[in-house]
Order: C-alpha cells, then sequence, then structure tokens
C-alpha cells in the first residue's frame, strides 16, 4: 500500500493550505510569499488544485482518477461531486465527527478496526458513508484512553452541518450529502475537471 511521507508543513506551504485543515496547529516559520513571484501557467494552476485535494484527504493518484469518474457519471457538477466523494470516506468522516486529530490518524484507526458503521465494524478508510448511516467507534475502543485523549483534544472542533455528532455516544449520524459549501478550506474544483477533460 501507498503512503503519502511528504513533511505536511512544507506541502502546505507549497499548496497554499493552512496546516490547521490538516488538523496540526502549528504555523511554518518560513516566508510564505517566497515562491509567490513565479508566475504558474494555466496548467501549473490546475495541477495545484489536484495535488491539493490528494493530499488533504491522503488519496494517491489511481483512486484519485476513479474518484474522479465516478463524480462525472453523478448528476451535478462534476467538481461538486469530487468534493461530496471525498468528504464521505470512512477516514474523512472519523475525523470530521473528532474522533482523530488529523486525517492520517483516522484512517490508521479506521484500519485498525475501531470504528462501526451501522452496527457492523469496517476497517477500510475508502469506505463510503451514505445518507442515514450511523458511523460510532466501537464499544471496546470507546474506554481507552487513546479515544478520551482524542476527545478532550477535539472538543472546538467545528462539526460539519451534514454531520449529526453525538460525542458523549462516541458516534455521528449521515444527515444530508456533503457539498463543497461545507469545507474548511478553498479549493476550485473546476480547474480539477478541466484537467481531466484534456
Amino acid at each position: 500500500m501507498a503512503v503519502n511521507k511528504d513533511p505536511i508543513l512544507k506541502r502546505c506551504r507549497y499548496l497554499g493550505i493552512s496546516p490547521m485543515v490538516m488538523g496540526i496547529n502549528k504555523q511554518s516559520n518560513r516566508n510564505p510569499n517566497a515562491n509567490s513571484r513565479k508566475k504558474v501557467s494555466e496548467y501549473g494552476m490546475q495541477l495545484k488544485e489536484k495535488q491539493k485535494l490528494k493530499f488533504i484527504y491522503g488519496v494517491m493518484e489511481k483512486p484519485f482518477r476513479h474518484y474522479f469518474e465516478l463524480a462525472s457519471k453523478m448528476e451535478g457538477k462534476a467538481g461538486d461531486n469530487l468534493i461530496s466523494v471525498l468528504e464521505s470516506r470512512l477516514d474523512n468522516v472519523a475525523y470530521r465527527m473528532g474522533m482523530a486529530l488529523t486525517r492520517r490518524e483516522a484512517r490508521q484507526l479506521v484500519g485498525h478496526g475501531h470504528f462501526m458503521v451501522n452496527g457492523k465494524r469496517v476497517d477500510i478508510p475508502s469506505y463510503r458513508v451514505a445518507v442515514g448511516d450511523e458511523i460510532a467507534v466501537c464499544e471496546k475502543s470507546r474506554t481507552s484512553a487513546k479515544f478520551k485523549d482524542v476527545a478532550e483534544q477535539t472538543q472546538g472542533r467545528v462539526v460539519p452541518l451534514w454531520l449529526e455528532a453525538n460525542k458523549e455516544a462516541f458516534s455521528a449520524k449521515v444527515t444530508r450529502t456533503p457539498g463543497p459549501e461545507d469545507l474548511d478550506y478553498e479549493v476550485e474544483a473546476h480547474l480539477i475537471v478541466e484537467l481531466y477533460s484534456k
């Protein structure tokens, strides 16, 4: 299995996103405008937007292309659909409901079988949740010091409107399909559509 081991702060600076989006409460001391003098081509802008989404969700090229093909077959705008598909991954939902400090940690916790979907244990980070699904931490895992610590540290994190979270029960319910308006970062998804349409 391929793993992205890019240094997070360096990559965030290059892609122009805040480390807070990745769940890291740290800022780089380097000049953020160091590379802004370079003129970026249209292709360069499109590629950067694609790299941004891939980095945020921890998805490699092949699965990302598969998600784009899925999104382009769905009704509506392909760019908005792509964001909905990425947001509905189980590892992202675990991060969004405040049961992990970062998406990378959420991916690991899901892979270790700490989460259930509708009462069944799921250990596939790319599992796509649907509207009405209930995601919860396994009974055995709830008592662990790890989840209690994470729950305390993510107390102030804003849960998106498409999730109905219950922190006491270590669970959340998907109330609607996530959309671009629910994101905590800026992305121009139409550039990704243009890139793949060439």
